[in-house]
């Protein structure tokens, strides 16, 4: 059965994420689909500085960031952990920002704090603006909206409907993110009718941790430097860029060969709420200190729940590796969509 696109009205406050209900088979199941995501939310930029400035504060170029272009970054402390993490694109003269909800408004606040006199202002564009994710076999209902589809990961195409982003491929599906008005993207939806189904929005949560992006969401706030969680790997660091907040912890961990922590792909069966973002996980072989923390978690189709994990490198060498406590349920791992880079 199909779920109801969510409306402004039921969407969880800036300080929460919703809580969404294990998605059905069908949800899972349908060869193409349509989910809201109101788990995120949209920071605009303006101002003749905007791209400069947020070029100052993100661990990407933003600067050099073409009309056709959109790019993961992260937001880090002066400690080089991250407070956020988001997908950016030009949008007119600004910047535009996809940030999970939880973490927006004080990743904005905190922005908003060393614009000093920079001519760039950050607002709230979440009431606005709407956020659906398209995946699978979706090119005729998207072709209905817009005029040509992007053609590469993270290439984006403009219309009076809004902006659509490639994003990557998981568990065998092209994915697409819509950002456009909300009473367009509402009326657009709605006139799909049955040729799409409109199912819940954790499967796209499923999907981002099959596609191996790591999502910075309230319980992870400060706790990775962006190399744990192989945002270096996916393309959210550039290490020729000028210094922004953390940039000489982040550019040490890379250069000096320190990398000893990573972000895997793992499943832990049976139906349990306690896999979630910031749980720790603990190693067969040291029980009294953990090995590492969920990154992002999302219940899997076949039952139980598929996560991403920040973790030390050497506890997958052997052992077990447990959810909570040395007790806890197994971990079970598996291959990401990519590989980590060779230490030298």
């Amino acid at each position: 059965m199909s779920t109801p696109f969510a409306s402004p009205a039921v969407q969880a406050a800036p300080a929460s994420l919703p809580v969404f209900p294990r998605p059905s088979a069908a949800d899972f199941d349908a060869p193409g689909a349509c989910m809201p995501l109101p788990q995120f939310g949209v920071i605009d930029v303006a101002g003749d500085d905007a791209a400069t400035f947020l070029h100052s504060q993100l661990t990407n170029d933003i600067e050099h960031l073409d009309a056709a272009s959109a790019r993961l970054s992260g937001y880090c402390s002066p400690k080089g952990r991250l407070l956020g993490s988001f997908l950016t694109w030009r949008a007119g003269h600004g910047v535009r920002l996809l940030v999970s909800k939880d973490v927006q408004a004080a990743v904005q606040k905190r922005l908003s704090m060393f614009v000093l006199r920079a001519k760039a202002k950050l607002t709230d564009a979440s009431d606005t603006l709407a956020v659906a994710g398209f995946a699978g076999d979706v090119r005729d209902a998207l072709s209905g909206i817009f005029d040509a589809l992007p053609d590469g990961v993270h290439v984006k195409v403009d219309g009076p409907a809004g902006t659509l982003i490639r994003v990557p491929d998981a568990a065998g599906r092209k994915r697409y993110l819509w950002v456009g008005p909300r009473a367009e993207v509402d009326a657009r939806i709605a006139a799909l009718g049955g040729s799409l189904p409109v199912v819940s929005p954790a499967v796209w949560d499923w999907l981002d941790i099959r596609a191996g992006e790591p999502r910075i969401t309230q319980p992870a706030v400060e706790q990775f430097v962006p190399q744990m969680v192989n945002f270096d790997v996916i393309g959210a660091v550039n290490f020729r860029k000028g210094c922004y907040p953390g940039q000489e912890i982040v550019a040490r961990s890379q250069y000096r060969g320190t990398i000893k922590r990573r972000t895997a792909l793992a499943h832990v069966a049976g139906e349990t709420d306690t896999v979630r973002a910031g749980v720790e996980l603990f190693h067969s072989d040291d029980p009294g200190q953990p090995c590492g923390m969920i990154v992002n978690a999302a219940a899997a189709p076949a039952g139980g729940v598929d996560a991403l994990v920040e973790i030390k490198l050497a506890a997958l060498d052997n052992g077990t590796v447990h959810l909570g406590a040395a007790d806890g349920p197994v971990l079970a791992f598996d291959t990401l969509p990519y590989a980590w880079p060779t230490e030298a």
